[in-house]
């Protein structure tokens, strides 16, 4: 059978698929590994380990009667940079995009090239510290000399991943477009701090994110993707498959709401808000909103979990029940205290479970303090557009609770389509 294999590396979960010529997922394979510290004691992904398990992987099907793989793809989670020597070997961790930027750097930063909502701006990328993955360089350079002096390139991890198997280092559009302030995108240009500070120099070739390398793998012809920003991957397929204005809710640990029938420059209160622009596979702009709302969830699961001492999966099997909605909205209030979401919204000291009699109960009452903050997300991404449905893509598009609240909320009266997946 031949197959298309693709490793999807996400923050949480570490996956690999097949699927036949029709699309359809013929293997799977999920994997979690724990997280190891940087040369500064911060937490961050094994990258050494996640290489070895795609490469273990990879090889492994090739070996395998079952499969013929004609092509191979990545698609991993954003604002991560790989650096890399002369002969390809990383000179850093992978530095956690979460990793907190010393305030002397950042002020440095824009005491040279303007203040940061300005900055921010031209480049549609809030102020985000690592997040900002263009900073992260600006932080070596200044920080660690000794290690940004061994630096020959500096790869998105996609392209990282694909230089595993290509031997060639690349960028492209959707990397560079991920809030990363390395990106004017009324120049479509690098952004000139970026020139001043020779950063560009680190930069591999900009290259067109559909290209593909054809390369003999163990006596296997296979063309090898470039590899794309995940919420930029999740996109693509929505984009053939419907030509009516949309958004997307791509959702993981974080949900992304994406809107590629608005290419407004985010104003300055969008920035502040999260909402931003991506550039598409073609470098054009995506107007987007940002939630951490799969973090902020699994962290307050985990006190659900304990509180009516269920075993982590039990959440699964709940289904909306509209007793619970009803009574929930009859008298509403927020009990949970966000802790990974920092909204500005009146919020209680402390999360408050023992108000709720059952499990059932106290998870309808989270997703619809949830829903609130992720219909103002959707919302900032529509701006002026005029749209009339919603896909959602990702983790949460097998909720049922979340499912059902985003489809019967404010978002789009009357015009609202809901949809886990396009076929």
């Amino acid at each position: 059978m031949k197959v298309s294999a693709i490793f999807d590396i996400g923050k949480t979960n570490k996956k690999f698929f097949l699927f036949d010529d029709s699309y359809n997922q013929v293997f799977k394979e999920y994997c979690r590994f724990e997280e190891i510290v940087d040369d500064d004691g911060y937490p961050c992904d094994d990258l050494p380990k996640i290489e070895k398990w795609m490469k273990d992987m990879f090889h492994h099907t090739l070996r395998d009667q079952r499969f013929e793989v004609k092509f191979l793809n990545f698609s991993t989670y954003g604002a991560s940079l790989v650096h890399i020597d002369a002969d390809y070997r990383p000179v850093t961790p992978l530095y956690n995009y979460l990793k907190p930027l010393p305030d002397k750097i950042l002020n440095s930063f824009y005491k040279k090239y303007g203040d940061e909502l300005t900055i921010a701006r031209e480049t549609a990328s809030p102020p985000l510290g690592m997040l900002n993955a263009g900073l992260q360089l600006y932080w070596l350079k200044y920080v660690k000399p000794e290690i940004y002096d061994k630096i020959r390139w500096s790869l998105f991890l996609p392209q990282y991943l694909s230089l595993q198997f290509t031997g060639t280092p690349i960028c492209e559009y959707t990397g560079l477009g991920c809030h990363t302030g390395l990106w004017d995108f009324k120049a479509k240009d690098y952004h000139h701090w970026v020139y001043a500070e020779g950063i560009d120099k680190k930069l591999p070739p900009i290259r067109n994110t559909g290209e593909s390398s054809t390369k003999k793998i163990e006596d296997n012809i296979v063309k090898v993707g470039l590899g794309i920003h995940d919420s930029s991957s999740a996109l693509l397929p929505y984009i053939k498959a419907d030509q009516k204005p949309f958004i997307l809710v791509s959702t993981g640990t974080w949900s992304i709401a994406l809107n590629p029938f608005n290419e407004a420059v985010p104003t300055k209160e969008d920035l502040q808000n999260d909402c931003l622009s991506y550039l598409s596979v073609d470098g054009k702009p995506v107007r987007a909103s940002r939630l951490f709302l799969g973090a902020e969830y699994q962290f307050q699961l985990k006190l659900l979990n304990h509180q009516f001492q269920k075993e982590y999966g039990y959440h699964r099997e709940i289904v909306f029940d509209n007793e619970i909605y009803a009574k929930l909205k009859q008298d509403y209030q927020r009990f949970f205290k966000f802790k990974e979401i920092q909204a500005a919204r009146d919020q209680p000291l402390e999360t408050n479970i023992d108000h709720f009699s059952t499990f059932e109960e106290a998870y309808h009452q989270l997703l619809l303090e949830l829903m609130e903050l992720q219909v103002q997300s959707i919302n900032r991404a529509i701006g002026d557009s005029k749209i009339t449905r919603i896909y959602v893509d990702g983790g949460f598009a097998d909720n049922s609770v979340y499912v059902k609240l985003l489809s019967i909320s404010s978002v789009l009266p009357g015009h609202l389509w809901v949809q886990p997946l396009v076929q």
